[in-house]
Parts: C-alpha cells; sequence; structure tokens
C-alpha cells in the first residue's frame, strides 16, 4: 500500500522508523530482533536506508596503492523483501543519485516493482567522504528532482531505451526529503522551498523531514510549504540523543540547531545513560506536541538499535 493510502486511512497519527541494513559479511539477525519489538506499535511501513560506496587503498607487493571501491551494507532489494516477508509490512527503499548511474537506478526499480515494493524515497545521497562535493556518476543524476523523474517516468511506462516493448508501467509513491532548517548547501530556506516545490510539482507525493530537536521550527516549515502551495503530507522525522558524543556530532554532521533548552539538560549529565534519559524524555515530549498538533506520521531515526524508540513509543501509541 502507498503511504499517502496509509495516511489518508488512518485514523490517528502512525508510528513508523528507519533501519540500516547490516554491514557486509554480517547477517540479518540483529537487524530483524530490532524491528521486532517495534511492531507491537503497528508500524505500516519502514524505511530501509542506502549507502553509497566508500574507497580504501590496497597495497600491491610493488609498493603502488590502488584505489578500491566497497560498499559496507548492501543493497535494499532483498532487505526489503526480507521485512516484507516476516512483518507483512510496507518496506520503503531510499534510492540515491550517488554511486549509480541512470540504467542501474532503472533496473533497481525493475526489481522492486517485481517483489511488490510500492514506495521509494529518492534523495541525491551525500559526497564520498574523500571528496569535497557532490559528483554524480558518469549517466547519473546530479540532484534528486532528477532522479525523481526518472522514477516518474517509469510510472507513466517511460523507460530509457526504445527497445523495451509493451512498457508496463511501475506504480511507486514516490517520497522526498524536506529540511526545516534548510539543506546545508542551500543558500537560504527560501531557496530551498523553491527546490522542494518543484519536486512536489514533478510527482512527490509526501515529504518526510530530516530530524529536528525543535518542533517550532518544524511548524514554521509546514507553515513555509503550505503557503508555497505544497500540499502533500509532511512527516516529521525524529531522533532520540542518546550518547555524549552525539550532541556535537548530530548539529556539525545534519547541520541542525539544538535549543537551548535540551542543552541545559544534557550538559547536567556525566555518562551515556543520563544522557539517553535526557534524550528520550525530549523526544517524548517532541512526539506528543507533534501528535497534539495533527502530524500523519511520527518517522523515528533508529539506526537499527530499537531500545529509546521503543520507550517513546510505549508512550504514546
Amino acid at each position: 500500500m502507498k503511504i499517502t493510502e496509509h495516511i489518508q486511512n488512518a485514523k490517528q497519527t502512525l508510528f513508523s522508523f528507519e533501519i540500516l541494513p547490516p554491514l557486509k559479511g554480517q547477517n540479518m539477525n540483529e537487524m530483524m530482533n530490532s524491528i521486532e519489538p517495534l511492531m507491537e506499535f503497528n508500524p505500516p511501513f519502514i524505511d530501509v536506508t542506502y549507502h553509497r560506496e566508500e574507497y580504501i587503498y590496497k597495497k600491491h607487493p610493488n609498493g603502488l596503492l590502488e584505489r578500491v571501491s566497497t560498499r559496507k551494507r548492501p543493497g535494499t532489494v532483498g532487505i526489503c523483501a526480507a521485512i516484507m516477508n516476516r512483518f507483512k509490512v510496507d518496506a520503503v527503499p531510499h534510492l540515491l543519485c550517488g554511486g549509480f548511474n541512470k540504467e542501474e537506478t532503472e533496473n533497481a526499480l525493475i526489481d522492486l516493482n517485481f517483489i511488490g515494493v510500492d514506495n521509494v524515497l529518492v534523495l541525491r545521497g551525500d559526497a564520498i567522504k574523500s571528496e569535497g562535493r557532490f559528483m554524480p556518476e558518469d549517466n547519473g543524476h546530479a540532484y534528486a528532482s532528477e532522479l525523481l523523474k526518472q522514477v516518474v517516468d517509469m510510472n507513466n511506462g517511460h523507460y530509457l531505451h526504445e527497445e523495451v516493448e509493451n512498457n508496463n508501467s511501475t506504480n511507486f509513491c514516490i517520497g522526498v526529503a524536506g529540511y526545516p532548517e534548510k539543506h546545508f548547501e542551500s543558500p537560504s530556506l527560501r531557496t530551498d522551498m523553491k527546490y522542494l516545490k518543484e519536486k512536489v510539482k514533478a510527482g512527490a507525493d509526501y515529504i518526510v523531514t530530516q530530524m529536528f530537536f525543535d518542533n517550532q521550527k518544524f511548524f514554521e516549515f509546514v507553515d513555509k510549504c503550505r503557503a508555497n502551495d505544497i500540499h502533500v503530507p509532511i512527516i516529521p522525522g525524529l531522533k532520540p540523543i542518546t550518547t555524549l558524543n552525539q550532541i556535537t556530532m548530530l548539529p556539525s554532521t545534519f547541520h541542525i540547531d539544538m535549543p537551548d533548552a535540551l542543552l541545559d539538560e544534557l550538559e547536567k549529565c556525566k555518562d551515556n545513560a543520563a544522557v539517553r534519559e535526557v534524550g528520550i524524555q525530549w523526544a517524548i515530549q517532541q512526539s506528543k506536541e507533534l501528535v497534539a498538533a495533527g502530524v500523519p506520521c511520527l518517522h523515528y531515526y533508529t539506526m537499527s538499535k530499537a531500545e529509546a524508540t521503543y520507550r517513546i513509543a510505549k508512550a504514546l501509541f
């Protein structure tokens, strides 16, 4: 079922979450075990992230270094199939521009369509860690809007090459990312809003936001979207702080601010256990306020660790 249909059919705010695929060489038991307790809260869908390639340097006997591409986490098609089969919920794979050309994207979409995936979240993705800025693949997409157009084209039965006969259209519900505190590469929130509006006009069906810790910024973001004629569902993305290092890592990595009231409480913490307690209680209060405001769904970034998200969901659902 499409995300938009889940939202339309819901009588109250929905619960959903995002998981990471297991590292290469690991089995899926740990990931499945992290999903299992959260099924108590009847999530209609689970997002599955994708991680682009990284580069390592292999030293040869002659002393020369070879730059080798590697993916630390496997692709999402098999993982989505496993989640859908075991838990009978919709899996939402993330599609990235980074690391894929158009043919590889088309093949991934065909595979996802074959296994019954109804929803995809299209993202540009990050730059390779060793590179200063995002660089598209040869014959790949530079922007999420371009990737979005390819999915829309397939929904309309248009494939890349004319030799495809009897073109069967796909029927993906397409999600895109929203940034209440703007994308870090955008010169302004106004510019960010302009590009978001273009994506919705091009066929995006819903928006999931970057994490935030100040609900007022989310409410202002929604108001700006509506004022700019963006009327698709907007799902807030939330993450509880659970470790001391996240206090500085999350703002620097995701380019977000933390409210002074939250920082005041975190500064009193002496260890990760205390931080986790503050983070969970803050996320519970955030979630309650968002539910009271009538958001369609609360979406949690779990990093495949269930404990904190379970406690938050237990307090709400």
